[in-house]
C-alpha cells in the first residue's frame, strides 16, 4: 500500500516509549504495533485524533503517501503487481 505511517518518527522526536503512546490513545500496544508497521488497513479518526493530541503534530506527520510503496501483508507493489528479485 503507498501509504506510509512515520509513527516511529514522532515517537523519536517526542522520546516518547510506544508502550506510554497506547496507553495515552487508548489502544492496546498490539493495535498500535499494527498501525505503525503498515499492516493496518484503516484508521479511525478518533484514533488518528488522540494520536495527533498526544503526540502534538498533524496528520501529515505521521501519514504519507508513496507511490509504489510495498505492502507488508502481501509482498506486491502499490499498484498490486508482485515485488521483482
Amino acid at each position: 500500500m503507498p501509504i506510509v505511517v512515520d509513527i516511529d518518527v514522532m515517537l523519536a522526536r517526542r522520546k516518547m516509549a510506544v508502550g506510554d503512546l497506547a496507553t495515552r490513545i487508548g489502544i492496546t500496544p498490539a493495535n498500535l504495533a499494527v498501525l505503525k508497521n503498515g499492516r493496518a488497513k484503516a484508521v479511525r479518526f478518533t484514533t488518528l485524533d488522540a494520536l495527533c493530541e498526544v503526540l502534538e503534530c498533524q496528520p501529515g506527520d505521521l501519514l504519507r503517501w508513496e507511490p509504489g510503496a510495498a505492502d507488508p501483508d502481501d509482498g506486491t507493489t502499490g499498484t498490486g503487481d508482485p515485488l521483482s528479485g
